[in-house]
């Protein structure tokens, strides 16, 4: 039960920081004249690759404080958990950046990363507390979702930079904030 405590205080600032950063990525993406797959492809690669960094000085500070080594066997075990259903989507990521020219492929590529964004967390969640695993679900089902409104051109968002920001962006913001507002505080002595 510490444990899961412990998880869930260090996620709070993971979770607001990533929100942040996707969150940003989308106007940057929008208002910049990016207009082909291999610009948004390279344009989130960064956005992932920042806030990827961001979280690993956030882990490693955390980690120090507590005086706990870094990589340690549960971490390892989350890094295990998610790496397969990353590496998929960096995959075809790859592929579209090197075989379209569409930006409109975007969408359905924002909506593929969005499942298996998921599919890692829920599979990352089995090592954390039952909040990460719903998560992942959300994403996964947001990904179902949506690719309907793929189709004959009534989809929701235009641009599939805003997609991203507001998907990746604004769940893990949301998640952050709702982490941080219901973690019981220590009584002050």
């Amino acid at each position: 039960m510490e444990r899961s405590a412990i998880y869930r205080r260090a996620l709070a600032p993971i979770m607001i920081y990533c929100g942040v950063v996707g969150i940003l990525g989308g106007p940057v993406g929008g208002l910049l004249p990016i207009d082909s797959a291999r610009g948004f492809v390279l344009l989130w690669a960064v956005v992932a690759g920042v806030a990827l960094g961001g979280t690993f000085l956030l882990v490693r500070r955390q980690a120090l404080k507590a005086a706990e080594p870094f990589w340690s066997p549960p971490t390892r075990r989350v890094t295990q958990a998610l790496f397969p259903a990353l590496v998929v989507g960096a995959f075809f990521g790859l592929i579209l950046a090197f075989y379209s020219a569409d930006l409109n492929v975007c969408s359905l590529l924002a909506l593929l990363w969005c499942i298996l964004f998921g599919l890692a967390i829920n599979a990352a969640g089995f090592f954390m507390p039952r909040g990460l695993k719903l998560f992942g679900w959300w994403f996964i089902l947001i990904g179902f979702l949506l690719v309907p409104n793929l189709g004959a051109g009534k989809f929701i968002i235009n641009s599939p930079h805003w997609l991203m920001a507001g998907v990746f962006g604004g769940s893990h913001l949301a998640y952050g904030v709702y982490l941080y507002f219901t973690e019981p505080r220590r009584n002050a002595s």
